[in-house]
């Protein structure tokens, strides 16, 4: 286009959700919800950690990054989706646009760290189990989460440092909400540099989270059945069956996700819906596998709410005597 507009302050148009008129309160009561049962699973989840101290081991402390992640990227995407729904404006300002990228792709990178760093700690403790205290020392733990986040902040800040340029050629964000590939496809100039960045980063995330979970994955199979361990095959049983779901359906997420965008082929609605349930799901059914699928979770939870309603357990005892 031949038309250079200043970023600053200036007005984007987000993808048209095409929602006819009887759906627009329905689709608003229903995404207020789903952010509200994302917020209120994922605070379980934190408080259920942060107030047990049986819960205070290298893996939940680790774990307990996953729902702030989680609630991140929701925040990110919600708000501004069901506002938008409610008034019928889908456009949104380009500094706006640039912070809920930025939150969102902080969300995602976020959550392979996470997961990446809990397969280490199951990878120790199944494999090294006589040198888990040391290795997983709470000296050790917090330098690894402190790299996590130094990692997620650097690289993906750089990564939309890069786009944020002075003028832009379009206004029209092509996806229901911001993200990396639809900024870049603004700006005016050679964006090369930013594509090869933009492939580094996915590759550093992504792929090298693949390969260390299969690796550790790969040895404590070989811990399980080769060494015929029954103790190690208990526990991993118990701790690596949901940690590995949740990879899984984030890993085939994100991975299908980022095939839609590069391929211009890629069916606009595909690519829609698949960018969408990247942000939307994984917040919703991790903090319900994990509450469900591990015991100790489970089991604390249930403590907690017990310790928080006692009084309403009294009186229904109370009444039921009377």
């Amino acid at each position: 286009m031949d038309c250079n507009f200043s970023i600053y302050a200036r007005s984007l148009t987000l993808e048209s959700l095409d929602l006819p008129s009887s759906n627009i309160f329905p689709a608003f009561i229903f995404g207020t919800l789903t952010y509200c049962f994302i917020l209120l699973f994922n605070m379980t989840v934190l408080l259920t950690i942060a107030l047990n101290r049986k819960l205070h081991k290298p893996m939940y402390v680790l774990l307990f990054n996953l729902p702030l992640n989680d609630m991140m990227g929701a925040s990110a995407f919600f708000p501004q989706l069901v506002s938008s729904i409610l008034s019928q404006n889908r456009s949104i300002t380009y500094s706006a646009c640039f912070v809920q990228a930025l939150l969102i792709h902080l969300y995602g990178a976020g959550t392979f760290l996470t997961l990446t760093a809990m397969a280490y700690d199951r990878y120790v403790a199944i494999c090294c189990p006589l040198k888990y205290n040391t290795m997983m020392s709470p000296n050790n733990l917090l330098k690894i989460i402190i790299i996590m986040w130094i990692l997620n902040v650097t690289l993906i800040g750089i990564l939309l440092a890069m786009n944020y340029r002075k003028e832009i050629c379009s206004t029209q964000i092509v996806d229901i909400f911001c993200n990396n590939p639809s900024l870049m496809k603004l700006v005016c100039e050679d964006t090369r540099v930013n594509n090869y960045y933009g492939l580094f980063v996915m590759t550093f995330f992504d792929g090298l989270s693949l390969l260390i979970v299969v690796f550790t994955y790969v040895q404590i199979l070989i811990t399980v059945v080769v060494k015929r361990q029954s103790d190690a095959r208990s526990k991993a049983i118990q701790t690596c069956g949901t940690h590995l779901i949740v990879f899984l359906c984030f890993e085939f997420n994100t991975f299908f996700a980022f095939i839609a965008h590069r391929f211009e082929t890629a069916s606009p609605s595909l690519r829609r819906a698949l960018g969408a349930s990247a942000v939307i799901f994984p917040p919703i059914l991790n903090p319900l596998i994990y509450g469900l699928k591990t015991k100790e979770i489970r089991e604390n939870f249930i403590l907690f709410f017990h310790k928080v309603f006692p009084q309403k357990q009294k009186n229904k005892l109370v009444g039921v005597k009377h």
